[in-house]
């Protein structure tokens, strides 16, 4: 299955000899994101494991821009095409080491994103695998701020299911693993001593505090997330969401 999403940038090669090593179009793919261009760093990732399927950064970073392409998407097709090819390289990437704290991250990331996209009762299987690969990522790692970050965003989701998904939940799986708003905040927080310029967590760390009544604290996050630079091509539009945060709670 890989192999055939690797069949329509194959051509590229066809008059050419690999000259380059995997760990450059790497490099070149890693610049790009710092560029936030995300499509090009796609693309050089998918190169690279071209040269060398098994490469785990590559197949790591090539997760994660599928989803955040696909995130952006508006066609609902292309969006779901995305986030599957997501799933595919993070499911590669675990096959390569199983331990490895990114690996386990980029499949919890990509659990989240079809969890999105999906209905109450894909949504909680979904669910209960992305709590089970971040648990992991934060295991392997405990400094791995992303993870984190993801540990948030799961307890925050679990405690705003819906009722329908609660009773999915109940019903195929006898309930979900326990999440709520206080240890969201917890994971957040450990995100933020982690990574103080993650503009994503600062957003989300304020949505727990404003669930929890506590304005002033997410004022401040808010206002600090807006002094930050722009790290990821999304940030701009998380910008937007937390001026749009900042003056519902004038």
């Amino acid at each position: 299955m890989l192999a055939r999403i690797f069949f329509g940038i194959s051509l590229l090669f066809s008059f050419s000899g690999f000259s380059q090593q995997a760990s450059d179009y790497i490099l070149q793919a890693q610049k790009l994101e710092v560029a936030k261009n995300e499509v090009a760093a796609l693309d050089k990732y998918k190169q690279a494991l071209l040269l060398e399927k098994n490469n785990l950064d590559a197949l790591c970073g090539a997760s994660l821009m599928c989803n955040r392409i696909g995130n952006r998407e508006s066609d609902e097709t292309k969006k779901k095409a995305f986030f599957r090819t997501a799933h595919i390289f993070a499911e590669e990437a675990l096959k390569m080491n199983p331990k490895s704290s990114k690996a386990n991250y980029v499949m919890a990331v990509a659990k989240g994103r079809i969890a999105m996209i999906s209905g109450p009762k894909d949504k909680v299987a979904a669910s209960r695998d992305i709590k089970k690969f971040a648990d992991n990522a934060v295991r392997f790692d405990p400094s791995n701020a992303a993870a984190w970050h993801v540990l948030g965003k799961y307890n925050y989701e679990i405690s705003n299911l819906n009722f329908a998904e609660r009773g999915a939940a109940k019903i195929l799986f006898g309930g979900l693993p326990p999440g709520d708003n206080h240890t969201a905040i917890q994971c957040y927080e450990k995100c933020k001593s982690l990574d103080a310029n993650y503009i994503s967590n600062l957003l989300d760390l304020a949505k727990s505090y404003v669930q929890e009544k506590q304005k002033e604290k997410a004022r401040q996050l808010l206002n600090l997330a807006l002094r930050l630079p722009d790290r990821q091509q999304d940030d701009v539009s998380l910008k937007m969401d937390c001026k749009k945060l900042l003056q519902e709670l004038q």
